[in-house]
């Protein structure tokens, strides 16, 4: 079926059809050539890797923009005179901007695809970063925060929604992974460049990885089940023969995307009343709930504000130890990515959830000691309490980080994934922006009653995981809709 066809049965045409490499070039001639080659070039593996890692530098902006406010606070706060609530305003415009972001992120992908979303993410990504690196008052500050908020907002969805689409049922939990790895490689980046560069400097090199991003999209295919969803069945049957290699068999792929889409394909918007349907109240449970627990966790409280917990329990060089705890984060999630395929889902995420607990516990504990004992004991309580953090950061890498993204693009229907998955991540920043504001003011209050609240939470997502969450590992993602049927 042809786009213009595709229109005249009731289908919409994508407001943005993005080129690609391969449709440029002249699919036909090239995939002959390469196939009478001795050598295939591409594979499979080499092609779905390819994609993941470009899109990979959307993450590291999240991860960057995220972190940017811990190792520049003192440094912005002189350089142009702000107050702490100032500043503090200006952590939390990144999470304002992101649930609009959020919110716009599940229509812009299904009316400019994947790709385009990402292209557009990346256009206030850049301006944002610029307006904070020239800024010369709180005005150009907060616009900056905002607007780069809103490019990551829409990436936070788009990401993971593109890798559960593009990747084979067999890599799809570890290559999903690589969302979650990128953010805190993003995150470990600014930890590290603050400890030597001024914020200036560190807002101009913010605007890379999007800048880099935007020319390496066309080089990659589109979500090939989106364009099936469109309608555009040549590209879409294009485009998963490129993911899946030239020599491979794509017929029961195909035909099993094509049924899957079939009850979708000829809606032309989603409407909120559609989300009350009885059929859906399991997956958006699941989905909205794991990425709302993943937040209230505490975990952006953690990182936010590691600098100052570090000082408040006797830990004079903050800044290091708060890279210190990023370094890990990426190292765990490494080798989390490793073990999302094999162990599965849910039982990473009970033992993630579990060390959470434990850990909350014992940095609640070592608070709590602090302020009864004599000095003398204080730094053996810093010891404790940054035991307890490393534990609950490595906890967090393990599976809460990452599972939350891979179950939400995996779990919701096609039909409603664009308006579900706008009110997922809503969800997210929503529950972020209520831990980051809260943070300072609970830990004011009481460290240690801060992270007793942050262990409760933890404990009930062992018992949501273990009642309510469904193994998705190693199922196409027709297979689980089927399942939830």
């Amino acid at each position: 079926m042809s786009a213009d066809a595709a229109t005249e049965d009731g289908i919409r045409k994508p407001l943005l059809h993005t080129g690609s490499w391969y449709r440029m070039s002249g699919m036909g001639s090239w995939q002959s050539s390469i196939m009478g080659s001795s050598v295939q070039i591409i594979r499979e593996s080499i092609s779905v890797f390819l994609c993941v890692f470009i899109v990979a530098l959307g993450p590291i902006q999240f991860g960057y923009t995220c972190g940017y406010s811990n190792p520049t606070q003192s440094e912005i706060i002189k350089d142009l005179g702000l107050t702490i609530s100032e500043f503090s305003i200006f952590g939390s415009l990144a999470n304002v901007g992101a649930m609009v972001g959020a919110i716009a992120s599940g229509q812009i992908a299904e009316n400019v695809g994947r790709k385009g979303s990402l292209m557009i993410a990346s256009i206030p990504n850049i301006i944002g970063w610029l307006a904070i690196s020239f800024a010369k008052d709180s005005s150009f500050l907060f616009m900056g925060r905002l607007l780069a908020g809103f490019g990551v907002g829409i990436i936070s969805y788009t990401v993971p929604v593109y890798i559960a689409e593009i990747a084979p049922q067999n890599l799809r939990g570890s290559l999903g992974s690589v969302n979650q790895l990128s953010v805190t490689i993003g995150i470990m980046l600014v930890y590290l460049l603050g400890l030597f560069l001024p914020w200036r400097v560190l807002a101009v090199l913010g605007i890379l990885p999007c800048t880099i991003l935007i020319p390496g999209l066309f080089f990659i295919p589109e979500s090939p089940r989106w364009l099936a969803k469109m309608g555009l069945n040549e590209d879409f049957e294009t485009s998963l023969q490129v993911l899946r290699g030239f020599d491979a068999d794509i017929s029961i792929e195909v035909n099993e995307i094509k049924r899957s889409v079939a009850s979708s394909s000829k809606r032309t918007a989603i409407r909120f009343s559609e989300l009350k349907r009885k059929r859906y109240w399991y997956p958006l449970m699941v989905g909205i709930g794991l990425l709302m627990l993943q937040q209230l966790s505490g975990i952006n409280g953690v990182l936010f504000y590691s600098s100052s917990i570090f000082q408040s329990a006797g830990i004079s060089s903050g800044k290091a130890a708060t890279f210190g705890i990023g370094a890990i984060q990426v190292v765990v999630t490494g080798i989390s990515t490793t073990l999302m395929d094999k162990a599965g889902r849910r039982i990473l995420l009970i033992v993630s959830c579990s060390l959470m607990t434990l850990s909350s516990l014992l940095v609640a504990m070592a608070f709590y000691l602090k302020d009864i004992l004599p000095e003398k004991s204080h730094s053996t309580m810093g010891i404790l309490s940054l035991i307890g953090l490393l534990i609950l950061v490595i906890g967090f890498s393990i599976g809460l980080g990452a599972v939350p993204w891979i179950i939400m693009s995996e779990i919701l229907p096609v039909s409603i994934k664009s308006l579900a998955g706008s009110v997922a991540t809503l969800a997210n920043w929503l529950s972020a922006s209520v831990v980051t504001m809260t943070a300072n003011l609970l830990l004011t209050w009481s460290s240690g009653g801060t992270f007793l609240i942050y262990a409760l939470v933890s404990a009930f997502t062992v018992v949501f995981v273990a009642l309510w969450v469904p193994e998705t590992k190693g199922r196409t993602l027709e297979e689980i809709q089927i399942s939830l049927k």
